[in-house]
């Protein structure tokens, strides 16, 4: 006889008051030189050209200033906005570093940070949000509740930990101290499905919500 306690360590928990949801992906994770290559194919596209061109106009019609991109994918986003980035798969880490733009966000706090298609991929994703000082941009799929997740493309068990509906989202950088100034779906209008992008404005220091 399997507990509930012990059943649950393996699957999708979701919290409807909260509007998210938890998976707990095992920490052996497919971020290598295929992962990489992966995301080549898709950039080299129009549809991946056109992505990229939106969350471009996205960050620019908000901030202008020091700007880190958290998971780079291929690095074309990095490229286009000759921004920094920064990235745990080597390969990502190895281009950063070649074209001097490898940047520890854990290091010190930046102006900006995008995570375009990452943040559902992160242990901790508060402690990456709270490293902006400004602002945070983020392109994540968006869910109506756990059915949704569980027959979702999105629903995957060796990357993605975070699911979110989109007030669940909201609610939880309002209490990492964001608000949310814009929400669109030119993603999922471009061809990709149930993708919505946010620009985050910071509006509490990170500090203050650390000792609330």
């Amino acid at each position: 006889m399997y507990k509930i306690s012990e059943l649950i360590k393996g699957e999708l928990c979701f919290f409807p008051e909260l509007g998210y949801g938890f998976y707990p992906v095992p920490p052996d994770r497919p971020y290598d030189e295929n992962y990489f290559e992966k995301y080549q194919k898709l950039a080299a596209t129009d549809m991946g050209r056109e992505i990229t061109q939106s969350r471009m106009d996205l960050v620019n019609r908000h901030y202008s200033g020091e700007l880190c991109d958290v998971g780079i994918g291929c690095g074309q986003f990095v490229e286009s906005m000759g921004c920094y980035g920064y990235d745990v798969n080597s390969a990502g880490i190895e281009w950063l570093k070649k074209r001097n733009k490898y940047r520890d966000i854990y290091r010190a706090p930046v102006g900006a940070l995008s995570f375009w298609d990452v943040l559902e991929h992160i242990d901790e994703p508060e402690k990456a949000v709270a490293m902006a000082k400004e602002w945070v941009f983020v392109s994540i799929p968006f869910f109506e509740g756990a059915e949704h997740i569980t027959r979702s493309r999105h629903f995957r068990k060796d990357e993605h930990i975070h699911y979110w509906t989109h007030e669940g989202f909201i609610r939880w950088f309002s209490l990492n101290g964001f608000k949310c100034e814009e929400f669109n779906d030119t993603e999922s209008e471009l061809g990709r499905e149930g993708i919505r992008t946010y620009a985050f404005r910071r509006v509490r220091d990170a500090n203050q919500i650390a000792t609330s």
